[in-house]
């Protein structure tokens, strides 16, 4: 099954009325004709005719609420389904749940008709949808009321409300009086119709589990599961995607693949991509993109932007664009994706290319393609550009600046040295700041040595965040370039009592396709020896061309040769020794990393990109960063 929800026969839950004057209906208009024909020749009190007029009126192709609703309100008689078409209805349009129950209600309450096996499924989706728990407990008393609490398409969709509701206990409870097999949900079920119905259980199980951030919990069930469907692995990789499970989501991918007995759609790629994106897998990205030409699988607006939105984390920006310019063009999410790539590639002229296009294809820019532009302009230090695209965004489109725009020009300002007025700007914000803010600053202060203005803002973040390591590690950095080694010792004395812990350096580097992860001064690797080599000859090399290590990046007082030899081994460096020691000369190395780059492997891999030859592209937490022939795409500015 391809579907999370048990649906029963289409044909019984829409029973038509032949009627050739309704039938022959193209639209609204001819339909509202026909009735007022019907109306005049009295045929309306036929139930049956009155109800297939308002069967049509909630139709997709037709679809006036309004009218159908006036429609349900003049029927002399209204039968169950009459009754099911409008609350179904109301429970699938949007700002229309609570109206649904409400019909429910009232359904009830007249007790005309009692409601049946089709009834209960919209209501369950209007109290899942609104999160109405105790509401949707009062209708599964009713389901058991009304004797349904063994037909499936209820059971599923009365599960499916408990999940949506958070309510994973309510949800466990049900799950496992339901499904065959309650201890062993492996068990082989013969019956065709129950094994579907197990796995559909499973998979709103999966999701809810998923939902909650219980990957734990969903990853054992899934693996207990006799059978699985398409559903069963899009829930599991998307779950792992969002939950930051970058590798396990590929890794989940990757078994699906090679078990071969379900192929993957649409939505498992664009699930798959922000993993692969995160980890800079390019090669695995192009896999995908090459998967998705040759199954014929549509690359619309939201595959096609998943791809682009792939190539340029990856460091392709040229392939994105590529892929861009293939796509529709009418929509300004896709046109986000590609001026986002832009700006974390710091190409601000390119960017500002694109949004003129943007704007000439009578698309206006949105507060994300803003926060692209703002992010472009600070990483290029572009500080009036920043200045006049943010008065822009508010006097020409209209847009009330959010809380990520005012972040972008404390970053733009920051970085360029203005530190007081990006003080300033804080402090007159008319939302609270959070905590991206107040580190935006709190970085800009490091950058620019400012001790004083770095304080106070860490003092904030210390206030915001407790248990953040990234106010703390900002705070002794600055101590320790500083030399104030009593500071630096306060601040850990600080971590240390508050069981504060850094966040560990980590890189990601793509050979071959299978990706390798390494952590500062990382020995677990099968090839350590050799990497260890390499990081040596490196470092030596450095030395001849007059490279001198940028010890005050080391926050530690030791003495200087160990700091030397801790710069050594930060996770970047240990990425592009084994991207040396693992391809061919002049081959481009693409490193990811989950921290900003510090200065001394900034500075490094200038000189390493021109000694060996090579270009290498590294995405910090900010930007990317093209090194080759010894100098940066950032020129400095980062």
């Amino acid at each position: 099954m391809n579907a999370l929800m048990f649906e029963p026969n289409a044909a019984s839950y829409y029973p038509r009325l032949d009627v050739p004057q309704i039938r022959t209906c193209k639209s609204m208009r001819e339909l509202k004709q026909v009735h007022a024909f019907l109306v005049k020749t009295a045929q309306t009190h036929d139930t049956a005719i009155a109800t297939e007029i308002l069967r049509l009126s909630f139709t997709y192709d037709f679809r006036d609420i309004g009218y159908a609703l006036s429609v349900f309100d003049q029927m002399p008689e209204r039968n169950c389904f009459a009754w099911n078409t409008v609350i179904r209805a109301l429970a699938e349009t949007q700002d229309r749940h609570l109206d649904a129950l409400l019909a429910f209600c009232e359904m009830v309450s007249e007790a005309t008709v009692e409601p049946n096996r089709f009834t209960f499924p919209s209501v369950l989706k209007a109290c899942a949808v609104m999160a109405r728990l105790e509401e949707g407990k009062q209708v599964h008393g009713l389901v058991l009321k009304f004797g349904l609490v063994d037909d499936a398409f209820v059971i599923t969709n009365l599960l499916r409300m408990y999940v949506m509701c958070g309510s994973m206990e309510d949800a466990h409870v049900l799950f496992y009086r339901n499904v065959e097999g309650v201890d062993d949900v492996r068990r082989l079920v013969r019956d065709e119709r129950r094994r579907e119905f197990n796995v559909v259980l499973c998979n709103v199980m999966i999701d809810g589990y998923v939902r909650v951030g219980n990957l734990k919990a969903a990853r054992e069930l899934f693996d207990r599961m006799a059978q699985r469907s398409l559903v069963s692995w899009n829930v599991m990789i998307s779950g792992y995607a969002q939950n930051g499970f970058y590798m396990e989501a590929i890794e989940m991918f990757r078994r699906m693949m090679q078990m071969g007995d379900v192929l993957p759609n649409r939505v498992t790629l664009v699930s798959v991509l922000p993993a692969i994106s995160r980890l800079g897998a390019l090669e695995l990205g192009k896999w995908v993109h090459l998967y998705a030409e040759k199954n014929k699988i549509r690359i619309d607006d939201v595959l096609g932007s998943a791809l682009v939105d792939m190539y340029a984390k990856c460091g392709s920006i040229e392939k994105a664009i590529q892929v861009f310019e293939r796509l529709p063009k009418n929509n300004v999410i896709t046109w986000n994706v590609v001026i986002g790539g832009l700006a974390m590639h710091g190409k601000a002229n390119d960017l500002f290319n694109y949004l003129s296009r943007m704007e000439k294809c009578g698309i206006f820019p949105s507060d994300v393609t803003y926060i692209a532009i703002l992010s472009a302009c600070s990483h290029a230090g572009l500080v009036d550009e920043g200045r006049l695209f943010f008065n822009d965004m508010v006097n020409r489109v209209g847009l009330e600046p959010k809380i990520e725009h005012y972040g972008c020009m404390v970053d733009l300002l920051g970085r360029a040295g203005y530190l007081e007025e990006a003080e300033e700007l804080i402090l007159n914000m008319p939302m609270k700041p959070d905590d991206v803010i107040w580190k935006a600053l709190l970085g800009a202060c490091k950058m620019h040595k400012n001790i004083k203005i770095g304080v106070r803002a860490a003092e904030v973040l210390m206030q915001l965040a407790p248990c953040d390591s990234g106010a703390y590690v900002a705070l002794s950095n600055m101590y320790a370039s500083s030399g104030d080694w009593h500071g630096v010792a306060e601040v850990r004395l600080m971590m240390k009592d508050m069981d504060i812990r850094k966040d560990p350096g980590c890189s990601w580097i793509e050979i071959d396709g299978v990706i390798h992860e390494f952590l500062v001064e990382d020995d677990s690797h099968p090839r350590a020896k050799d990497i260890h080599s390499m990081v040596k000859e490196i470092s030596n090399k450095l030395s001849l061309e007059g490279h001198v290590p940028d010890t005050t990046q080391v926050l530690l007082k030791m003495d200087e040769k160990h700091r030397e030899s801790v710069l050594h081994y930060h996770s970047e460096k240990i990425a592009v020794a084994f991207g040396l020691i693992s391809t061919p000369p002049k081959t481009p190395l693409r490193i990811a990393k989950n921290l900003r780059i510090c200065e001394d492997c900034h500075s490094s891999m200038k000189l390493v990109s021109k000694m060996y030859e090579r270009k290498i592209v590294i995405r910090d937490r900010k930007r990317f960063h093209h090194f080759e022939h010894g100098s940066c795409s950032c020129m400095d500015h980062w």
